[in-house]
């Protein structure tokens, strides 16, 4: 493909992006699939290009609005700002790539050629940028994330802006570590274990792992290492109770259904809910791939759906994995940041008080209710938290997580007291909170 048709091609995916509630793999996906003559080097020419760009929105904005003109920021023009900020490229360099001819994008218009000339030689970041569109994030959640993090949160934040390393889950129903390292390396997949998890293994490079046989036969799942801790965090064994109340593609529950098994069995009852039939029928290949055939799958609409009832008071362990903004997640999802208003916010909370005390009324005394976002907003978090425990008038106490830590991982916690957060700037992970109660009636 020429510089022309993959600059083509990152404005499709871009405007794909913004009006589309679809991560940016899966459109580069489909759109390759439609597009075999290209290379893999179009296409990780075409994806980094794409990923950047949602990454410097903020700023890119920023700039845009101070041009002068009155055009919009939207796939075309972020792409112009960025080739003049980012690139370096002159004018005549841009209007070259918008050639209009076959693949390429349509001819600069005067308004768009006055663009490219007032960005020219501008630096991508300005010391009279505001500090949320220097780190790109929301504004509005600028007072919210100053609360979580001080004086640290332009180092949480660059964290955040930066790519992810693939992390893969070892399935013990199959193999061991060792077993699938060396399944790996055989397909040259080089990895190296994770610093946290027991059972993760990270990626050292950047290999397609779709036709690797060790994922293809169930040895390892892709799961982001603070997922794997949040199922281990749950203590799910052999012989227990166990429901995933917000199970969604499923990746805990299939983790959770490996630390339930033995001899390559799991031994108990585990049940995937989710509000979406579509999600339990998807999630029942990646099931029969990792050997966990004996998981339930169970479609629960609402607070009142009979199965809650019939099922109160049974479970040892219940996880409540529950809706959020994903800013945890920043890492791997960079449009997501901008998908969010404060409306939404209240609403999600509203959504999650109320799967919050769903999920308590399906724990037996004793069992233990395990609440997780990948949110990193204390708003989703510890005030959650402190609301539940208000609403269920010492039903329900929380465990130190240090101490659930060394009962369900071991070795010392990243963290101590109720609770715990994980972050790419301190835990080099995705984003996570975690909490884990224990019902006394």
């Amino acid at each position: 493909m020429t510089p022309g048709a993959r600059i083509e091609a990152v404005i499709e995916l871009l405007a794909g992006v913004w009006s589309a509630a679809t991560p940016p793999d899966r459109l580069v996906d489909a759109y390759f699939r439609k597009r075999r003559y290209a290379g893999s080097s179009d296409r990780r020419a075409i994806s980094e290009r794409l990923y950047n760009v949602i990454r410097r929105r903020a700023r890119l904005d920023w700039w845009l609005a101070r041009t002068g003109t009155e055009l919009e920021a939207n796939a075309r023009t972020r792409m112009i700002a960025d080739l003049a900020l980012s690139d370096k490229a002159s004018p005549t360099q841009i209007s070259e790539m918008f050639s209009g001819t076959r693949h390429c994008p349509a001819t600069l218009s005067d308004a768009e050629m006055a663009v490219a000339d007032a960005l020219y030689g501008r630096p991508l970041s300005h010391a009279e940028m505001p500090r949320s569109a220097a780190f790109e994030y929301p504004e509005w959640m600028d007072a919210s994330l100053n609360a979580l993090w001080g004086n640290q949160l332009e180092a949480e934040i660059a964290a955040l802006n930066r790519p992810a390393a693939v992390d893969l889950r070892v399935n013990t129903l199959k193999a061991m570590r060792e077993q699938a390292e060396t399944a790996l390396a055989e397909a040259f997949v080089e990895t190296q274990p994770t610093p946290l998890s027991p059972l993760g293994l990270r990626l050292t490079g950047h290999p397609r792992l779709g036709g690797v046989e060790a994922l293809k036969k169930g040895l390892v799942e892709i799961q982001d290492e603070g997922s794997q801790l949040i199922a281990l965090l749950v203590g799910a064994a052999p012989g227990m109770t166990v429901v995933d109340f917000c199970a969604g593609a499923g990746g805990k529950t299939l983790a959770m259904a490996a630390t339930m098994g033995i001899d390559g069995q799991l031994i108990g009852s585990l049940t995937a809910c989710d509000i979406s039939g579509n999600r339990m029928e998807r999630m029942l290949p990646r099931l029969r791939r990792a050997g966990a055939h004996r998981v339930t799958r169970q479609v629960v609409a609402a607070a009142d759906d009979p199965w809650v009832a019939q099922n109160t008071g049974r479970a040892d362990r219940v996880l409540a994995d529950v809706p959020c903004t994903g800013t945890g997640t920043w890492r791997r999802n960079p449009e997501a940041k901008w998908r969010f208003t404060p409306t939404d916010l209240d609403d999600l909370r509203s959504k999650q008080q109320r799967i919050f005390n769903t999920a308590a009324s399906l724990v037996k005394p004793g069992g233990r209710l395990i609440y997780a976002t990948c949110s990193l907003l204390q708003e989703e978090n510890e005030q959650q938290l402190a609301w539940f425990l208000e609403q269920q008038r010492g039903r329900f106490a929380p465990l130190a997580i240090e101490a659930v830590w060394a009962e369900t991982i071991g070795g010392p916690a990243p963290g101590n007291g109720p609770s715990i957060r994980f972050s790419p700037a301190s835990t080099g992970t995705d984003g996570f909170f975690c909490c884990v109660l224990e019902c006394q009636e």
